[in-house]
Order: structure tokens, then C-alpha cells, then sequence
């Protein structure tokens, strides 16, 4: 471990003994995870749920969804998640509130008036942050998952990582590194998921239940989007899309959509990938994810989204013609500022595609 490292460890440990103190002093706490949440956001929030109770007497500790919609399908066999509560029903005072895998409170939706509600608040994150909030912002981009995070603060608690805990953080770790395939999956990510699968967490089960049960429905979505893919400047950018006429039409949900744009990043010679996804009221969410050195971060930060160099998103109030026409030429400057050797990211929002020219 260099200087950096220590310095980096130490920060950590100093910020883990804060949110400790906090949770020390507080009888009501809340957890929440953004809106959408994926595997991450899901696991860490119910490991870290399950370690406050066990390491803590008398604490009562609620998980919170943000959104008024159910647990996403393939998540639901985790350990503790028939237990969440929707944060419009909560109607608690909390005496501290733990953001996890976000940074920015207008993505906690709903939950965002139960924060300006609790006490205190703390952030354990590994997504970029310009300004962060809170009491305590324990915030770590070099962190492949926030499930890394709470898997080190169990530890640094001493807390006895069960089978049960294991499994929801070995879940967050293996979804946001992409089973190990993402830049992020670093050797603290592996050695975090070594030292669960000794606690008791089941690969085999993990993988079972969120990449090998996927509903027929589903796959037919799939297959559409598949062969909507097109590439643009000289194939440097795979993307494709699906609306809502399409999951109705295959009786998929929005929630079973997260792992399409992997299938749009597997194109060969694609350096970065869009996928977009028409929700029920008409917006569209963006995913962006890079392969090599590209960071598409600051195109999603320029559409009102936010995350890490090589996989971000935003959400659009415009069509998929519109959005693609908005976001195809962000990612075109990208590549063109790093074939140039610059490190800029597009800052001209009314930059637009003419679609069906210069593809």
C-alpha cells in the first residue's frame, strides 16, 4: 500500500468512527438508496440495515425505497427485502439518515422529505461528488461498489459478517462491477468478495437469481433492442433503445431494463454505449457506459444525471428522437477531444444530431 493508499484508509477510518458516533446516538435510522436502485444500491442498503441491528441493541433501523414502485424482480431474493418500506408511507422522525450509493439528494425522490426531516445525515458513496452534504460524506469514486464500503465498515466494527449480510453485499459488489468484468473491478473489489464468499455468500445463487432468470418477456425485449442496435462515428459508438410500446407490447418492465445496455456495450470495435429506455410517463433514462479510457461522466452531469468515468446515466424529459439527437454529438466530442489528446467534455447542450446524417 503506497502513501496514497494510507492516506485514503485513513480518511476512511476516520469518517467510519463519525457515522459509528452517530449511529451511537441515535434510536430511529433510516437507510435509503437511490432512486431506481440497482443491485448495489439494494444490497449495501439491507447489509448495512442488518449490521446496524446486530452490532447495535435498540435501534430501530427502517429501509426505505424511494420510489413508490416494489423491489425490481431480481432483487427480491435478497436477504431482508420483503422488509423495505416505501418512504411515502414513512412517517417517522428519524434521528439519523444513511444515504447510501447516492450523493445527491434529488435523487432520493421521495425519500428526500424524510431527509430534510431527520437529524443527522450520513453519505456512503462511491459515486463522484462536487458538493457533497450531510453530517458525515464518506465518499470514495475509487470504490468499485458502495457494497466495498459497508463490507469495510462491518469489519471495521467488528461485526460478524453472516451468510445473510454476505450474500447482499457479495450481490452489490458483483452487479456494479459487472460479475468482474468493468474497469472498477480492482483488487479490493475481489478481495472484498473472497472474504464474503468465506463469510457464506453463495456465487452460484447469486448469479442464478439475477442473470440466469430472466423472464420470456424479457428476453423478447431483448431481442428487440438488439436488433435496433446501430453504431455511429465509424462504429466508436454502439447505442440502442426501447419504448414503451415495446414492453408493453412483450410484457417486460421497466425494472428488468438494467442489464440491456451491457448487451448494446458487447459490440466489437464500440468504445462507448447508449441505451435509452422510454419510462411509463413518457421521460427517458439513459445509460452510458465507456470500455477503455473515454469518461462519458460529464455527458450524463450535462444532462442532469451524474456517476463514474466509464458507466453514468441521466434521465430525459425529451423523446428517444430528441434525446438521441442530444446525446449522440456529446459523445462524438469526447472521443474527438481524446483523439486530440484533450480532456474536455462537451459543455453546449444545444449541440443536436441530425438523425440519419454522418452515422
Amino acid at each position: 500500500m503506497d502513501s496514497g493508499d494510507e492516506q485514503l484508509f485513513a480518511e476512511q477510518r476516520e469518517k467510519f468512527g463519525r457515522i459509528a458516533r452517530l449511529i451511537d446516538e441515535a434510536t430511529e435510522i433510516v437507510i435509503c438508496a437511490h432512486t431506481d436502485p440497482d443491485g448495489d444500491a439494494l444490497g449495501s442498503g439491507l447489509a448495512l440495515e442488518q449490521i446496524i441491528s446486530q452490532h447495535w441493541e435498540g435501534k430501530h433501523v427502517t429501509s426505505l425505497l424511494a420510489d413508490d414502485a416494489p423491489v425490481p424482480r431480481l432483487y427480491r431474493f435478497l436477504p431482508g427485502a420483503d422488509c423495505f418500506v416505501r418512504a411515502s408511507d414513512y412517517a417517522g422522525t428519524p434521528d439519523l439518515f444513511i444515504v447510501v450509493d447516492l450523493s445527491v439528494a434529488p435523487r432520493l425522490n421521495r425519500a428526500q422529505a424524510v431527509l430534510e426531516r431527520s437529524a443527522h445525515v450520513a453519505i456512503m458513496d462511491h459515486h463522484p461528488c462536487t458538493a457533497p452534504f450531510g453530517d458525515v460524506a464518506l465518499i470514495r469514486p475509487d470504490a468499485a461498489a458502495a457494497g466495498v464500503i459497508i463490507a469495510e465498515f462491518g469489519l471495521f466494527l467488528g461485526a460478524h459478517i453472516t451468510p445473510e449480510i454476505a450474500n447482499c453485499l457479495f450481490c452489490a459488489i458483483v452487479t456494479d462491477t459487472g460479475r468482474f468484468q468493468y474497469q472498477n473491478a480492482d483488487s479490493e473489489a475481489f478481495e472484498c468478495a473472497s472474504m464474503l464468499v468465506d463469510a457464506g455468500a453463495s456465487p452460484s445463487m447469486i448469479s442464478l437469481n439475477v442473470y440466469q432468470s430472466f423472464r420470456l418477456a424479457y428476453l423478447h425485449l431483448e431481442s428487440v433492442v438488439m436488433g435496433r442496435i446501430v453504431t455511429f462515428d465509424h462504429g466508436r459508438i454502439a447505442y440502442s433503445y426501447a419504448t414503451r410500446n415495446d414492453l408493453e407490447r412483450t410484457g417486460a418492465r421497466p425494472d428488468e431494463c438494467d442489464g440491456l445496455i451491457d448487451v448494446v456495450r458487447s459490440v466489437e470495435g464500440s468504445e462507448v454505449a447508449l441505451f435509452l429506455k422510454e419510462l411509463p410517463d413518457g421521460r427517458v433514462r439513459g445509460n452510458l457506459r465507456s470500455k477503455g479510457k473515454h469518461d462519458i461522466s460529464g455527458v450524463a452531469r450535462l444532462l442532469g444525471g451524474g456517476g463514474h468515468k466509464a458507466a453514468a446515466g441521466f434521465t430525459s424529459e425529451d423523446g428517444i428522437d430528441a434525446t438521441l439527437a442530444t446525446v449522440l454529438p456529446q459523445l462524438q466530442a469526447v472521443l474527438h477531444a481524446a483523439d486530440e489528446g484533450r480532456d474536455v467534455v462537451p459543455t453546449n447542450p444545444q449541440m443536436k444530431l441530425e438523425l440519419g446524417k454522418g452515422v
